[in-house]
């Protein structure tokens, strides 16, 4: 294994822009949830006439679908990221919009299908207002106390953060603004990152995971992750997914 300083070197100029997490290839490991995200997007994809994917990123997963509606639109809050879902998604017709809070861009009932991969934090009432009535909402959300074992590694204990993001909590919002939940399924999956080089990386992506985050700050705890690895123990997290569909 290369030196901690190369290692880290290397992951402090990766690119970490998009929703692409290639960089990680044989560094670190994530089970998948068992319902197939991507593969259920693009069976519902197939069948509506128009559709709007929250949160959209670098349009990495609505990228993967075969076949798109005759209108889809995104929206994305990271200015880097709009630029990459407009050149990934404009060829195929996709409206981009950049939108971080507040109300949606878009008329009421404007859209059978509303989908998202790990929304920053659901607005119900608006994705209530944009379905057309029978629309269906199509999401994975990321769940409670996701990747805390490695965020508590850095930060301590978050006692009060780890009940955020409860599914059933999620579910009974989004039958209060209007929707009808029929389907909640909840997922644990195993983590492992194999050299701090990755976890570098990881934090560099996920900014709200370890907030402040640098090198220099959490350089001691970095060593110590680079200790352990080296002596072949990667380090073991737990991310937690939720599958919810929802019909107006």
């Amino acid at each position: 294994m290369r030196s901690f300083e190369e290692l880290v070197s290397e992951a402090e100029a990766a690119d970490v822009e998009g929703w692409g997490f290639e960089w990680l290839d044989g560094r670190a490991v994530e089970e998948r949830p068992p319902w197939g995200y991507a593969r259920l997007l693009a069976e519902r994809l197939g069948r509506a006439g128009s559709a709007l994917d929250l949160d959209t990123g670098g349009g990495e997963v609505l990228a993967e679908a075969p076949a798109l509606p005759p209108r889809t639109a995104a929206t994305e809050g990271w200015p880097p990221n709009v630029v990459r879902a407009r050149q990934r998604l404009g060829p195929r017709g996709v409206e981009v919009a950049e939108h971080d809070a507040g109300p949606l861009p878009f008329p009421a009932a404007s859209f059978e299908l509303v989908s998202s991969r790990h929304p920053v934090s659901p607005d119900w009432p608006e994705i209530h207002r944009v379905l057309l009535p029978g629309g269906r909402y199509l999401a994975q959300h990321v769940g409670p106390a996701s990747a805390f074992e490695l965020i508590e590694f850095f930060l301590g204990p978050r006692p009060e953060e780890r009940k955020e993001r409860d599914p059933e909590r999620e579910a009974a919002a989004a039958e209060r603004a209007g929707l009808t939940v029929e389907r909640l399924e909840t997922a644990r999956c195993r983590m492992a990152f194999y050299d701090v080089g990755a976890v570098v990386w990881i934090l560099r992506k996920c900014v709200w995971w370890v907030p402040g985050f640098s090198v220099e700050a959490y350089e001691d705890e970095l060593r110590e992750l680079d200790r352990r690895m080296r002596a072949g123990e990667p380090f073991v997290a737990t991310s937690t997914r939720h599958l919810i569909e929802a019909r107006r």
